[in-house]
């Protein structure tokens, strides 16, 4: 963060004054003021404020101690008090005194202190009749320019102030000292935070975590782990939306690269696997931390301090690759770094929107909370969340569920005397509906099974857009209960693919099956033995036609897969037609269509001896042709292992 004396040079001096301009003539009052700024240039603030105070004991007209006095105790902190000062001086603004330059200096003191005490009707409305009576010279200085700023995003920011209401999280939570950091698996079903009982030296970070029960309420939170949580510090976290890969963040670890790395572990099996460090093409020797994973663990952002970035904090990536390992990180780029800090991170669930706290791109003062969109793979201009999620305070991260109904942030309760310490703890507010977070998004679970034995096994399960082949969401069943996590986008054209090695693959049409509405979707794998037959979905061809359509390379491009993983393995591609039309048509078209998925894996250097085909007709429905969603389910493409 910057310094605070960088802040308190610029705003001290900001309109100096020259002995001239002394609105008294007490030689003995002006000589503490000038003691006052030499103790101010040397940060010697109490001492510098006693000063002030005491040049305007001695004479209380002294309109600029008034000013010295506020704006310093503004620096400080005493909100307060510096506006009784600043009250009291303003009273005294009036006859001789009551000049341009010294209406100007409180118009600007004023302009600040609001900002400060997030006043800002008040700030915006001060600044407008100050404004016109700034100095020249000084309406061309950096500090003028950045209050303008200011000012002008004010401007655009308080004719659309929404309201909401923070609700602190219930008992059995927020029953430490310290709670921070809060993030939800996709079902909303799992919190998992950072918890401290302290800040003292010797009081450690550990990951907890608590479920929900039936009764809406939340188990009593418990450490994640004890392969995880251990004698040093685990830190801020981040969790993939079925809550299997977990990243954290540990400070001054034994095999640690820097001050505090970022850490992955695994649940396998239900189980938390012994956590890594995530190496040297993740973590660097500077600070890195703050990690978000998208839903599916395929992406890393987090925040670093390290060399090669715009500032203080810049947000950083990596890509998990295909064997597990992680990409080289990079830095996010200049449309969301500044040389200022960005902190903090949160890729949203549908993986198109990108939060992150900042005190380089324009807000309300201190942190503010941004969003990114994704368009056409690019990251897009920050957006302010605006009033009343932002304010005057620091905004240091927050965390929006799959659902969009609600959003949780930790906030800092002051102690109310000296015999008690300061807490945070962790809240939450309905998420405002007009700050638009794409498409809905159906969280949906389900289980696969051996279909020859009934036991759960672990597969992977990859949603893709069957628009243009991309993969949205790749998630892996439990090998010891089978269960699994998927999330569906509301508009999306995909298709699900459930796929191991040494099985039949099992592909889902998402909207034709109805999917979204699947809350318990059970998945049964075939083993890969001759006389096995599966229906290759998402196999299109127009109307009459046995030209395959572009929506068709995601499930030609898994079949190849399977017949590379599988050598030995030759098949029998057979197409089949509904019962509208002349039925030796019918068998031509349906065997041309065969033709065509066994042309593509050809030209993809499978041997044409792998691969036979037959053209069926209509003379063997899966169901019978009395509905247009029947036929449609009996115009496909099978594949039987020979």
């Amino acid at each position: 963060m910057r310094p605070i004396y960088l802040f308190l040079l610029g705003f001290l001096l900001a309109l100096p004054l020259s002995a001239q301009q002394f609105s008294i003539i007490d030689n003995r009052a002006i000589k503490l003021y000038q003691e006052g700024e030499e103790l101010t240039l040397s940060r010697k603030y109490d001492q510098a404020l006693a000063k002030y105070r005491a040049a305007i004991a001695r004479e209380g007209s002294f309109l600029e101690a008034y000013v010295k006095a506020s704006q310093l105790l503004i620096t400080l902190g005493d909100l307060s008090e510096a506006e009784k000062v600043a009250l009291a001086g303003k009273s005294k603004l009036q006859g001789k005194n009551a000049t341009p330059k010294h209406a100007a200096d409180y118009g600007w003191l004023f302009s600040n202190l609001y900002l400060k005490q997030g006043k800002f009707q008040e700030a915006y409305r001060q600044f407008q009749e100050v404004d016109p009576i700034l100095d020249e010279s000084f309406r061309k200085s950096m500090y003028y320019s950045q209050m303008k700023s200011q000012m002008d995003f004010l401007g655009s920011q308080l004719g659309d102030i929404g309201e909401i209401t923070k609700e602190v999280l219930p008992h059995p939570l927020n029953e430490f000292q310290l709670q921070y950091f809060p993030v939800l698996t996709a079902d909303g079903n799992q919190i998992l935070f950072t918890k401290r009982d302290g800040t003292g030296n010797f009081d450690k970070e550990d990951i907890y975590t608590a479920f929900i029960k039936e009764d809406g309420g939340w188990t009593p939170p418990q450490g994640i782990s004890q392969t995880i949580n251990s004698p040093y510090n685990e830190g801020t976290c981040s969790v993939t939306a079925d809550g299997n890969i977990l990243i954290y963040t540990s400070c001054d670890a034994p095999d640690s690269q820097g001050s505090c790395d970022l850490y992955i572990a695994y649940r396998v099996n239900g189980a938390w696997q012994r956590p890594n460090n995530m190496g040297p093409k993740v973590n660097s020797r500077s600070w890195d931390s703050q990690p978000s994973l998208s839903a599916d663990g395929r992406l890393l952002f987090f925040s670093s301090n390290r060399k090669g970035g715009y500032g203080g904090n810049d947000i950083w990536y990596s890509v998990r690759q295909n064997d597990g390992s992680w990409s080289e990180a990079k830095n996010l780029g200049s449309t969301l770094n500044t040389p200022k800090d960005e902190i903090s991170p949160f890729m949203f669930f549908n993986n198109e929107i990108l939060f992150f706290s900042s005190d380089g791109h324009q807000g309300f003062g201190g942190m503010d909370i941004f969003l990114s969109r994704v368009k056409d793979g690019q990251f897009q201009s920050p957006e302010n969340l605006g009033l009343p999620i932002n304010d005057q305070l620091d905004q240091v991260a927050l965390f929006i569920t799959a659902q969009k109904d609600f959003a949780y942030y930790t906030e800092l309760s002051k102690a109310e005397n000296e015999t008690e310490n300061d807490r945070s703890l962790l809240y939450r507010f309905k998420f405002p509906e007009e700050i638009y977070l794409g498409e809905n998004l159906t969280v949906t679970e389900g289980k696969v099974f051996n279909a020859k034995t009934g036991e759960p096994m672990d597969a992977t399960l990859s949603l893709v857009s069957l628009t243009n082949d991309s993969t949205l969401y790749q998630f892996r069943s439990d090998g010891k209960t089978g269960d699994f996590l998927m999330l569906y986008p509301e508009k999306a054209v995909s298709g699900l693919y459930v796929e191991k090695k040494g099985f039949l693959p099992k592909i889902y049409n998402v909207e034709r099956d109805k999917l979204q509405n699947v809350k318990d979707l059970k998945v049964e794998l075939t083993p890969v033995a001759s006389g096995e037959e599966f229906v290759f979905e998402n196999v299109f061809f127009d109307f009459d036609r046995y030209d395959l359509k572009p929506e068709s390379l995601s499930s030609l491009k898994r079949l190849h897969k399977f017949l590379m993983e599988n050598p030995n393995v030759n098949v029998l591609i057979t197409g089949h037609t509904d019962n509208v039309g002349n039925a030796g048509y019918n068998k031509t078209l349906s065997l041309e269509r065969a033709k065509s998925v066994q042309g593509y894996l050809v030209k993809e250097g499978l041997h044409p001896g792998r691969i036979l085909v037959e053209g069926k007709g209509d003379t063997q429905p899966m169901v019978p042709n009395t509905t247009s969603q029947n036929q449609a389910l009996n115009r496909r493409i099978t594949i039987k292992v020979l």
